[in-house]
């Protein structure tokens, strides 16, 4: 049997944590200075720190996340077009990192809607449209199809774009994904659902292994291959762990630190509305540029109210 019992329940998926941690220390040193670099954003606080660095890292540790799920997890097609879609989202953000221009962001609106039209037939098609709403009381709720199939889409839209919006801060994302992917984790481990928990536990290493080089002041940054790629790893895993509306409690810091900033832009753009004019987003911003936090700050602080957040839903799984 190749799910463990616990983390790390059985010598295979042992040997996939471990596997995913080292090639990814290994990969991202030999290999990162080969990759595209950073030319500096001189809109973005404290952006033109950051040229020079290699860019576009996340090709790295998903590659090495989807050799580990192929090689360590129990393999079935539900899976392996979930590993696709992630490497496609990568693929994307690698793609303009590596671009002398950045891609036009319909263009990248396009990608996102058929990576996520790709998810969404996916999981309706292997776990029909039941979905669990809470754990205690035990409340779960039958969706028509196509209620179902737009919801997903827009739960990996979010997913993507929120997360790829907070990759701007040194540690900040990462950290912030490995608190949500964990919560997810521990919602299957309580209720004893088992779609593709063990590749969530690898993902979380290999960001771990990530964050070795990526902690402020930061030697090299994931890029839009590394943030894209996390936003649909969170957005499969709420599917997977059954409970997909927790992906509003377990990811609210980067809803509002990366959403607020899209919502604003989208009203302005689309209905000339102004919000939030004496507000910098994405809010990372806001408290360094207004608050005069560090980043170090940012980081521990934006983490420390997401696990304030995740704890009272974690609780009621216990209950």
């Amino acid at each position: 049997m190749f799910y463990y019992l616990g983390l790390f329940g059985t010598p295979v998926t042992a040997a996939g944590a471990v596997f995913c941690f080292i090639a990814t220390f290994v990969l991202l040193k030999v290999f990162a200075d080969r990759l595209p670099h950073d030319q500096g954003r001189a809109y973005a606080v404290e952006g033109a720190l950051s040229k020079g660095k290699a860019r576009g890292v996340g090709l790295i540790f998903v590659l090495v996340y989807v050799i580990a799920a192929l090689l360590f997890e129990l393999v079935n097609t539900e899976l392996v077009i979930y590993l696709a879609v992630v490497a496609g989202a990568m693929l994307t953000g690698f793609f303009d990192d590596a671009s002398e221009k950045p891609w036009n962001e319909y263009v990248k609106g396009a990608l996102d809607l058929g990576l996520a039209v790709v998810t969404a037939v996916t999981y309706l098609y292997f776990n029909g449209c039941t979905f669990m709403i809470f754990p205690s009381p035990y409340i779960e709720v039958t969706l028509p199809y196509w209620l179902a199939f737009i919801l997903i889409i827009a739960l990996v839209w979010c997913a993507i774009n929120v997360t790829n919006c907070t990759d701007g801060v040194d540690g900040l994302s990462a950290t912030l994904t490995i608190i949500t992917l964990g919560s997810f984790f521990l919602c299957m481990e309580f209720d004893g659902y088992f779609i593709i928990r063990n590749s969530v536990v690898y993902f979380m290493i290999v960001l771990v292994a990530y964050l070795w080089y990526n902690a402020n002041p930061s030697s090299m940054l994931m890029g839009d291959a590394g943030s894209r790629a996390m936003g649909m790893m969170i957005a499969i895993t709420a599917l997977g762990s059954g409970y997909p509306l927790l992906y509003i409690p377990f990811s609210l810091v980067m809803i509002l630190d990366g959403g607020l900033g899209l919502v604003k832009v989208a009203l302005l753009r689309f209905f000339k509305i102004k919000i939030l004019t004496n507000v910098r987003c994405p809010l990372h911003d806001q408290a360094r540029k207004v608050g005069g936090w560090s980043n170090t700050q940012v980081v521990f602080r934006f983490a420390v109210i997401q696990l304030a957040v995740s704890l009272p839903f974690l609780y009621m799984f216990r209950m």
